[in-house]
């Protein structure tokens, strides 16, 4: 339970809260479980405060500072939150549905097992962050910074990621099926076994990536840049290909199969034991 004094001095006067927290910076708010269901909370200072299990669903957070926050399992369903600082914050379990996180600071944030479905993540920098087994179905990411994140078995369905910054991103085993990722920077990418189908990759750079059998079954490749990438047993059953780059990309034993590799560069790839049935070039 949320300490008493803490939750009325928070709801009563927010000015008043900040000048208190200014003056006491080491003390930890107790802010547990609390109930703060559509409260205005702009600039707010809830640095390091313990929000375990709160209710903030439909609040107001705009510019508010939530730096190394513990929000586990909290509800911030349709949250404001554009332009706050989220850094390093707990947000394990927590629940973000329908939030809006724009140009929000997610930098070193653990996100473990949240649900971030259709959450505007655009302009969001998530460097850093440990999201795996999270949920982004229909999340917009749009020209996020997300790298070097750990996606691992994220759910990503459906995403907007246009434009988005993943390099050296661990995507294993993510399920990124009909996602937005075109024109983002997949550079040493890690999507191994990663779900793909559909995905637009139209002009995304994947120099590098690791591709091990991932199934891009009929996404969109074209004008991608793949030099140097591993594609060995990966599944691109109709992939548009055209206009791809894939000088030296490894594409042994993949399956491609009625793919569209017309104008594609595929000098030095490898292509050894790759099914080529009905492939246009």
């Amino acid at each position: 339970m949320a300490n008493p004094e803490h939750l009325d001095l928070l709801r009563r006067d927010l000015e008043a809260w900040n000048a208190w927290r200014a003056r006491h910076p080491h003390l930890r708010p107790d802010l547990k479980g609390a109930d703060l269901r559509r409260a205005h909370l702009v600039a707010a200072n809830l640095a390091g405060a313990d929000l375990r299990g709160a209710d903030l669903e439909a609040a107001i957070l705009e510019r508010a500072n939530l730096e190394g926050a513990e929000l586990h399992w909290a509800d911030l369903r349709r949250t404001l939150l554009e332009q706050a600082n989220l850094e390093g914050a707990h947000l394990i379990g927590a629940d973000l549905r329908g939030a809006d996180l724009n140009h929000a600071n997610l930098r070193q944030a653990t996100l473990y097992q949240a649900d971030l479905r259709e959450t505007n993540l655009s302009g969001v920098n998530l460097e850093g962050v440990d999201r795996r087994k999270a949920h982004h179905e229909g999340a917009f990411l749009e020209e996020a910074n997300l790298s070097g994140v750990d996606l691992r078995q994220a759910h990503l369905s459906w995403a907007g990621l246009r434009g988005a910054i993943l390099e050296r991103a661990n995507l294993e085993g993510a399920n990124l099926n009909e996602a937005d990722l075109s024109r983002a920077n997949l550079s040493r990418a890690n999507l191994e076994r990663a779900t793909l189908s559909g995905v637009d990759f139209t002009d995304t750079n994947l120099s590098g990536a690791n591709l091990v059998g991932a199934d891009l079954s009929w996404a969109t490749l074209n004008g991608a840049i793949l030099q140097g990438a591993n594609l060995s047993g990966a599944t691109l059953i109709g992939a548009d290909l055209q206009q791809a780059h894939l000088e030296g990309a490894n594409l042994a034993e993949a399956n491609l199969s009625w793919a569209d590799l017309s104008g594609a560069a595929l000098e030095h790839a490898n292509l050894s034991g790759a099914n080529l049935i009905g492939t246009k070039s």
